[in-house]
């Protein structure tokens, strides 16, 4: 589980944290939008292991991507399905919405994310 921790490499971190700065307008909508009002903890462009995802929610062991078009490539596909399988065997689920979800079915997103949180006395949308 220690790289669970692993939020000491300096260029990761440093990556981290300008992309916390830079988020995609998708990102800041799911973030602003919903995440951040959320009675659990989650975490914007966090490091895990040698990756940074773009939320995380530790309670449940969820990390939330949200995908452009480049993740729909073959060797995007390929790096996110390598990525995963890492974060698999870390016990954290990883759950992919594409950016055209945001944008076109962003209630639907929200909805499904309540399921995968499982927060009580929460209702979904």
């Amino acid at each position: 589980m220690e790289a669970l921790n692993q939020t000491n490499n300096p260029k990761l971190r440093k990556n981290a944290q300008k992309l916390r700065r830079e988020m995609t307008k998708e990102e800041r909508r799911l973030w602003y939008d919903f995440l951040k009002q959320l009675p659990v903890t989650i975490n914007r462009q966090k490091v895990i292991a040698h990756y940074i995802v773009d939320f995380y929610c530790a309670s449940a062991k969820l990390v939330i991507e949200l995908d452009g078009s480049q993740h729909y490539e073959d060797e995007g596909a390929a790096s996110d399905r390598a990525r995963d399988r890492v974060l698999n065997q870390l016990g954290i689920s990883v759950v992919r919405y594409s950016n055209d979800d945001i944008n076109r079915n962003f209630d639907g997103v929200c909805a499904d994310l309540l399921r995968r949180l499982e927060l009580p006395g929460i209702k979904e949308a």
